[in-house]
């Protein structure tokens, strides 16, 4: 399966707005490099991240993105 880097523009209330695709890699270290190259690059702009996720193909890898999840429960001792 491979690797994608997505570049997720976020709208003034957080909400993703927008998902694109910018490269496919089948290679961890690859993608790791490159992602980090990336991120140099937009690091200046807030609304914008940059992910890569691991899978099958791109519907999945948007599916993936754009699911909501769940806040983790905090323990006790974690407070």
């Amino acid at each position: 399966m491979p690797y994608f880097i997505y570049k997720i523009t976020s709208g003034s209330t957080g909400a993703i707005k927008d998902l694109e695709c910018l490269d496919k890699y089948d290679e961890f270290k690859i993608a790791k490099m490159q992602i980090r190259e990336k991120r140099l690059e937009f690091d200046k702009d807030n609304r914008i991240a940059l992910k890569m996720i691991f899978a099958e193909d791109e519907f999945e890898a948007e599916q993936r993105l754009s699911a909501t999840r769940d806040a983790p429960i905090m323990r006790e001792w974690e407070k």
